[in-house]
């Protein structure tokens, strides 16, 4: 798949079947629309492209974005495409000079122009252009003129879409792993580079890793005890998130058992939110890295203990449980 994020430097597409949107999750529901798009590019011995936007576009059109959680990163949603075998990702940033150009300007200006699209499929609810005022219909009027086909995504298909990408979120927020799974097609994962801790978990017999999530807008799952999977993923800066032509290149250790502590560690007076990682049988050092979380199950919420202890045998049958599970 090759990434473009300089959207005055396209390539000229052949036959460009070309859908439109965020593509959060890039879950089930998504994947149907991704199936058509496949097959209608085969159909016309086209290329597959989809665009979609950086920063969300909630962030720049609404007022009400401080709540805002997304299920993917930008570089996470870059990989997941990837591996649907998609030909072209057009990242385009989402500016409020983009958002307020006329419908039609849209329409002219940026799809016909940048992508001389064969075949536009598209929901009928999606809405484009200063006021949100571009939409199916103006689309439908205009592909005479333009001479593109169009397509509509099912109301049914796009209800799905919606209602999977929302129960997804609330089934992360509320520990129901599976049902976020389930809806996705993948296990749930998200990264975060290591940084120095107290180092208690080592007095304790379980050092951990400690994560900082890089991006304040991707989820992460609530608070508690949880059995993962993790991969080291190699220095932070080291990681090629920029290339123009492909998705990011990362290279990998293999998949390493652990046990996750996301909270407030009431037991020694935590002041702030953290995620902590112990990784079963590991002893290498790690700092300034990037690891990547498989979360697999939630095992229990946090706990105040009277003491350190106390504390170290949960801690022991936490293990033994995530073991159980992995």
């Amino acid at each position: 798949m090759q990434v473009h994020r300089a959207i005055e430097n396209l390539p000229r597409f052949h036959n460009a079947v070309v859908t439109i949107g965020t593509f959060d999750g890039v879950h089930m529901g998504h994947r149907q629309v991704i199936e058509s798009l496949k097959e209608e590019a085969k159909a016309v011995g086209g290329e597959t492209v989809i665009i979609t936007f950086h920063p969300h576009p909630r962030k720049v059109v609404s007022s009400a974005i401080l709540g805002i959680r997304l299920i993917n990163t930008l570089d996470e949603k870059i990989e997941l495409l990837d591996r649907l075998g998609i030909d072209h990702l057009v990242v385009v940033p989402f500016t409020e000079a983009f958002a307020n150009q006329p419908a039609e300007d849209y329409i002219r200006d940026f799809l016909v122009k940048r992508f001389n699209p064969h075949t536009i499929i598209i929901g009928y609810d999606h809405r484009f252009g200063r006021d949100r005022l571009g939409d199916y219909r103006l689309l439908e009027k205009l592909a005479e003129k333009y001479r593109y086909q169009l397509k509509e995504i099912p109301k049914h298909l796009l209800d799905n879409i919606s209602i999977s990408s929302t129960n997804i979120r609330e089934a992360l927020l509320h520990n129901d792993i599976a049902t976020a799974d389930k809806l996705l097609g993948y296990e749930f994962f998200f990264e975060g580079e290591v940084v120095d801790g107290d180092k208690l978990g080592r007095k304790l017999g379980y050092p951990t890793a400690n994560l900082k999530i890089l991006d304040d807008e991707k989820i992460t799952p609530s608070n508690g005890i949880y059995a993962v999977y993790a991969e080291v993923k190699g220095e932070k800066s080291d990681i090629k998130r920029e290339t123009a032509m492909s998705p990011p290149v990362i290279t990998s250790h293999s998949r390493l058992k652990g046990m996750m502590s996301i909270g407030f560690r009431p037991t020694v007076d935590g002041k702030k939110r953290v995620i902590e990682v112990n990784i079963f049988n590991f002893n290498e050092d790690i700092y300034g890295q990037l690891l990547r979380v498989y979360v697999k199950k939630y095992l229990r919420e946090e706990i105040k203990f009277n003491s350190l202890d106390e504390l170290v045998k949960q801690i022991d049958q936490d293990k033994i449980e995530s073991l159980k599970v992995l």
